[in-house]
């Protein structure tokens, strides 16, 4: 049902100085300018080579607007999005409603490019509550034309989507939705003790959804909280943010073997953000 991790969604406040700050975090140009009138925002879009990355504004009115300016009021600039992909979005309706679940005709969306007039159109599902379980989050199947590719990545530059990361109190209700219902694979659930957190991993097109069970004493919703880029040398990649004027912590070895890792501390509207190169063996 669920064939990929499609995007993720940032809101911003200043498309333009955010666009400058993701060019010089990532280390490549953006493949899209554009705007979606009904919804009253205009969006940019980096694309790498499992997933692509959203910087979302206002501009006018309508849902997005509202969406974009009820989260930056309430939460500031950041993470705000994650959309799931699918082939075939009416074979999914089906399927979640065969589940029990009470999901609305898709919809369709339109996008049109500021630089050459292109149109996007893709459909949606707005999932229910118990679905999203307090992320913003839907389904998506794109039906007419797609982003332009990057054929080469450089070594100093972010080349795909390591892995997002989610917070959660109820990690096996987490389960039930991605596992049991979304059919996305769990790759790993693991107590670690020296933590006392508990650690799920979801696979699916080359990249991880991390989720971390935060054991509050209070039911709390989801929420979305960083994201972490493979570079092919980190070494490289650490040496052009400093020459860009990034804030970035010294390298070292990552909790996973094999890794080394670097964080980004500035220039990311507030998406805590990492760096990890996987070395050879």
């Amino acid at each position: 049902m669920i064939s990929k991790l499609d995007h993720l969604i940032v809101a911003v406040n200043d498309l333009d100085e955010a666009q400058s700050n993701y060019k010089k975090i990532f280390g490549i140009d953006p493949v899209w300018h554009g705007e979606h009138e009904e919804l009253g925002t205009a969006n940019v879009i980096f694309n790498f080579k499992n997933t692509y990355f959203e910087l979302l504004s206002s501009k006018g009115s309508g849902l997005g607007a509202d969406l974009v300016n009820s989260s930056i009021s309430m939460n500031g600039e950041g993470l705000i999005g994650l959309v799931l992909g699918t082939e075939d979005i009416d074979l999914t309706k089906k399927f979640l409603e065969d589940k029990g679940f009470s999901v609305i005709e898709p919809s369709e969306g339109v996008a049109k490019s500021t630089k050459n007039n292109v149109i996007r159109k893709w459909k949606n599902i707005f999932l229910p509550p118990e679905l999203t379980r307090g992320i913003f989050s839907f389904i998506i199947q794109h039906t007419h034309e797609s982003l332009n590719e990057i054929n080469k990545y450089e070594e100093a530059s972010i080349n795909k989507l390591d892995h997002v990361v989610i917070n959660t109190n109820d990690a096996d209700g987490f389960i039930d939705i991605y596992k049991n219902i979304f059919n996305i694979r769990l790759a790993l659930d693991k107590v670690i003790e020296h933590w006392q957190t508990r650690i799920l991993f979801f696979r699916l097109n080359k990249t991880t959804i991390e989720v971390v069970e935060q054991n509050h004493k209070e039911p709390e919703p989801d929420k979305l909280w960083g994201l972490a880029w493979t570079v092919d040398s980190i070494k490289s990649a650490h040496a052009r943010l400093i020459k860009e004027g990034v804030e970035v912590t010294d390298i070292k070895q990552g909790i996973k073997e094999n890794t080394l890792v670097a964080t980004i501390k500035s220039h990311t509207n507030s998406v805590p953000t990492l760096l990890i190169e996987h070395l050879k063996t």
